[in-house]
């Protein structure tokens, strides 16, 4: 900024020679003042911004402020999660008799994915139902006696998932216990009702009217779920409402524990990781 005289103020105004000379000097003497207005924010950059670029500042910044508010929000603390559904709870057992050799694997959190080879078919295409309506992870290989019969295989099949059962669920903390489902399956209709009580007991109802589906004796179901109950810990019902086709009824039942189990198995968000018992406890004994 230059700092200018009138010169109606220089001619009007006596000035001695001392003053003129000063007046002089500060004619030619120009300072910089540095203004600020208000009307604009400094910003605290030290290159001088043009238009067009603050226009593009003010653009991102109210694009940013956008995406944020969009984000959902949540009030809520999160729900806690058993330090077992990290990795799976899993449980695995080897049965060795010298009847049968049976390896069992089950992941309680997987995926439905199913692998399993007995040597009885139709016991085959049930464990994958378990698999794949209860969504877990189900590996079973197993050899046996079954040039006499399915007899001690099918059994041995059954305690050992009940087994591994038990050890993937663990003390049970934070599960909802009980499970209840109605599979229907054509003109079959199956109602299976479970509780994780650590008691083992089977009420077992079904009217299956052959003796065989395929190779398969239809008396073995019962024995199945019998030996999977007892070492399991779980008390069982298996009630059939409809059903004339002997495959379709022991397919509904199958599938109705797995839809059943599965409810059972997953986590209350309220328990809070507690015991699902008034006793504090869920154990077999």
């Amino acid at each position: 900024m230059e700092l200018s005289i009138s010169s109606r103020l220089l001619t009007t105004t006596t000035i001695s020679s001392s003053n003129a000379a000063a007046a002089i000097t500060l004619l030619k003497f120009k300072p910089r003042v540095h203004h600020r207005h208000t009307s604009i924010p400094l910003l605290p950059l030290r290159h001088s911004l043009s238009p067009l670029t603050l226009k593009q500042m003010n653009n991102n910044n109210s694009q940013s402020t956008l995406s944020c508010s969009s984000l959902p929000q949540s009030n809520s603390s999160p729900a806690p999660i058993s330090p077992s559904t990290a990795s799976g709870r899993i449980g695995e057992v080897e049965r060795v008799t010298k009847e049968t050799n049976v390896w069992v694997k089950i992941n309680l959190d997987g995926t439905g994915v199913a692998n399993s080879t007995t040597s009885i078919p139709f016991l085959d295409h049930m464990l994958d139902q378990l698999a794949s309506h209860g969504l877990f992870d189900v590996h079973v290989k197993a050899t046996g006696d079954i040039h006499i019969d399915d007899h001690h295989t099918n059994e041995d099949v059954a305690l050992a998932l009940g087994t591994a059962l038990l050890q993937s669920l663990g003390d049970r903390r934070g599960i909802n216990r009980f499970g209840d489902f109605s599979a229907p399956l054509d003109e079959a209709l199956v109602h299976v009702s479970l509780d994780l009580s650590g008691r083992p007991h089977l009420n077992y109802d079904l009217d299956i009217p052959t003796a065989r589906v395929g190779t398969y004796d239809t008396q073995l179901v019962e024995h199945f779920f019998q030996s999977l109950v007892n070492t399991s810990g779980m008390t069982l019902h298996i009630r059939q409402l409809a059903g004339k086709n002997s495959h379709h009824i022991i397919e509904a039942t199958f599938k109705a524990f797995a839809r059943a189990l599965r409810q059972a198995i997953e986590y209350d968000p309220r328990r809070l990781g507690t015991i699902p018992s008034s006793k504090g406890v869920l154990s077999r004994s």
